[in-house]
């Protein structure tokens, strides 16, 4: 299995991933929600606020995630990783693991002081990140399963350093996503 940066050629073949994973695990309407803000956030996000990762085995990608630059009220590098998608039949193998600490790697090489994400605290926490309050790190809108809210600093500091409000790039700006 190989892993590289997302490349715009790919957008199609990585739409089509998460839908697909999404469709099984969550229903259709949440597959063809997921593969929509994949296509947004990749056509409106500027190319120095995105950076994705693919999983290839030959040609087929079996893997994909997004880091996306958050603003933050203080001179603090922040990324949000999401969304995430691992095609089914490659699931329980260590793909996400890899791809996201691969992710992180390269993040850390970049100067990025934190990665931030929302999603199931079990699997995050198998890659370094932890549980925040709102009240610590205050989210872009109301989260509606707060127990997911995570983060982790890259190179070193404390989640303390992350200070006020976040804003996400335009295709996160929907509070369906939270």
């Amino acid at each position: 299995m190989d892993i590289s940066k997302f490349e715009h050629g790919q957008l199609e073949q990585v739409e089509n991933l998460y839908t697909d994973t999404f469709t099984v695990s969550e229903g259709p309407d949440e597959g063809s929600a997921i593969g929509a803000l994949v296509t947004d956030l990749v056509s409106t996000t500027n190319n120095a606020d995105l950076v994705g990762f693919v999983a290839s085995t030959g040609e087929e990608i079996v893997g994909c995630i997004f880091f996306s630059r958050l603003t933050l009220t203080t001179n603090k590098l922040a990324y949000l990783l999401s969304p995430v998608a691992i095609n089914a039949a490659w699931q329980q193998k260590g793909v996400g693991q890899r791809l996201i600490n691969y992710g992180l790697q390269y993040l850390q090489s970049q100067g990025v002081d934190f990665a931030l994400t929302y999603g199931d605290p079990r699997f995050y926490a198998k890659v370094g990140f932890k549980k925040i309050s709102e009240q610590e790190v205050k989210p872009p809108f109301k989260l509606s399963q707060p127990e997911g809210w995570l983060a982790q600093p890259i190179n070193g500091g404390s989640v303390d350093d992350i200070k006020g409000a976040l804003e996400t790039v335009a295709a996160f700006n929907n509070a369906d996503y939270w």
